[in-house]
């Protein structure tokens, strides 16, 4: 941070700043995390829902398929100005409008009679929850520099395989609690039920959160002058990344980057839309007893995602974690549909979870990968186009394998062709990401105790 020629030039160590960010770490994460948990409940609990409202309404699996995509198209469409908004008005008021808006849209799904009405609230959906996750991630990187970021970035990141080994178990404790009560249904319930903390929760957002360490007042000016010292420094060594949206727009990376989210997404769609009909395909009923199987499940999920960015960090890089683990997400889904054509059930339970450990290990990786190559205003938008066209694999992915399971009656065949969109990640990753050049603080690296002006 600039000084006054007057003023004295603070100093710190590497031990000082490391208290401050993880002082940081423990105030901002938490209530990250939450967000995140609740959006993912609200997202993905159409998965569960889906075992009784089919049948109740009437609806096949092509039904399901769409209407549980097309949620990608609002996320879509609105990604970017979110993400620009969040910039101009910080991520307090950005948060409180996302979380209340899809809130409210997830307590109207209990509504839905028709398909339309169905396509139309889950869309509004994705519409709402869009920025969520590039606007956390731009968030945390108005905090800690890139040598700090991955670890963080698996921390926030892991609310999604926590809310699905959550999900499960609480959704099918809520179906079979509450089927009938007041005339309405047992997957009426989940989504009012569920949908209700997120409002609660937007509320709580502009008390809660705090925009930039600028206007932390539960920081000290020396703790403040830390974090400035990090991202200063890490700014200047990074001197040639794309500032403007338009230059990064004309970026090769960006695009094989958007590309590669795309691939890994895939796979992850699969996972979090049809992994309670993969496992009821392989002969398991009890609502409860699939809500703990995918529990269990989405438990290698989060491993994955803590230990590969905790790897990720330690070894200073990112390019072979990611690739790596997008491999052997792609390679659980291949054992998947190998199971199911065995008949085994024992095996698709223990191919997933490999498949959860590899492709959702892999994710709070690769978003450690943008930032090398854009800043500011570039970063901010640049982070949710990649998100928000990566994600479109979330309206294709689920179609397709309900259109596959429609017209051959077996999810194998979808699985097969999934699992090779997912390796094309791994070989986009290898042929077109550069290494890592950037260096981290000398200090941070040789881990000494000099004292650097802060």
């Amino acid at each position: 941070m600039p000084q006054a020629d007057s003023a004295p030039i603070p100093e710190s160590t590497l031990e000082e700043r490391n208290r401050t960010f993880r002082r940081i770490v423990f105030r901002i994460l938490p209530f990250a995390t939450i967000v995140y948990i609740l959006a993912w409940l609200d997202r993905v609990n159409v998965g569960f829902a889906k075992l009784t409202m089919l049948d109740d309404l009437g609806w096949s699996d092509a039904i399901y398929g769409a209407g549980a995509g097309i949620f990608f198209l609002g996320y879509f469409l609105f990604e970017v100005p979110s993400n620009l908004l969040l910039q101009k008005i910080g991520a307090p008021k950005t948060i409180m409008r996302i979380a209340i808006g899809w809130g409210v849209v997830s307590v109207l799904m209990a509504f839905c009679t028709e398909p339309w009405h169905f396509y139309v609230l889950r869309f509004l959906q994705g519409a709402f929850e869009a920025g969520l996750h590039p606007g956390l991630i731009l968030f945390l990187t108005f905090w800690l520099p890139a040598h700090r970021r991955a670890r963080s970035i698996a921390i926030f990141m892991s609310a999604s395989p926590i809310a699905l080994l959550m999900g499960s178990p609480l959704a099918a404790l809520i179906m079979t609690r509450t089927d009938g009560a007041m005339g309405m249904a047992d997957w009426q319930w989940l989504f009012i039920i569920e949908g209700f903390p997120s409002i609660v929760l937007g509320i709580l957002a502009v008390f809660v959160m705090t925009d930039k360490p600028a206007n932390a007042k539960w920081l000290s000016a020396k703790e403040r002058e830390h974090v400035s010292y990090e991202l200063d420094l890490e700014s200047a060594a990074e001197s040639g990344r794309e500032h403007k949206f338009s230059a990064a727009l004309r970026t090769r990376t960006v695009w094989v980057l958007i590309l590669t989210l795309f691939c890994i997404i895939c796979g992850n769609a699969t996972l979090s839309f049809y992994g309670p009909s993969l496992m009821s395909a392989a002969g398991f009923t009890d609502l409860t007893t699939i809500g703990w199987i995918m529990s269990g499940i989405f438990v290698f999920g989060w491993g994955g995602m803590i230990l590969n960015g905790w790897l990720s960090d330690r070894r200073r890089e990112a390019r072979w974690h990611a690739a790596i683990a997008a491999g052997v997400g792609a390679l659980g889904l291949v054992l998947a549909a190998v199971a199911q054509d065995a008949g085994s059930a024992i095996g698709v339970i223990l191919a997933l979870a490999l498949s959860a450990a590899g492709t959702m290990g892999s994710i709070p990786v690769f978003w450690s990968l943008p930032p090398r190559f854009m800043s500011g205003t570039a970063l901010a938008a640049g982070l949710a186009l990649i998100n928000s066209i990566a994600n479109l694999a979330g309206y294709f992915a689920p179609q397709f394998l309900g259109a596959i399971k429609t017209g051959t009656g077996s999810y194998s065949s979808g699985l097969f062709i999934i699992a090779a969109v997912e390796f094309v990640a791994v070989a986009l990753i290898l042929a077109f990401i550069r290494k890592d050049t950037t260096a981290a603080p000398a200090e941070v690296e040789s881990g000494t105790e000099s004292r650097v002006p802060s």
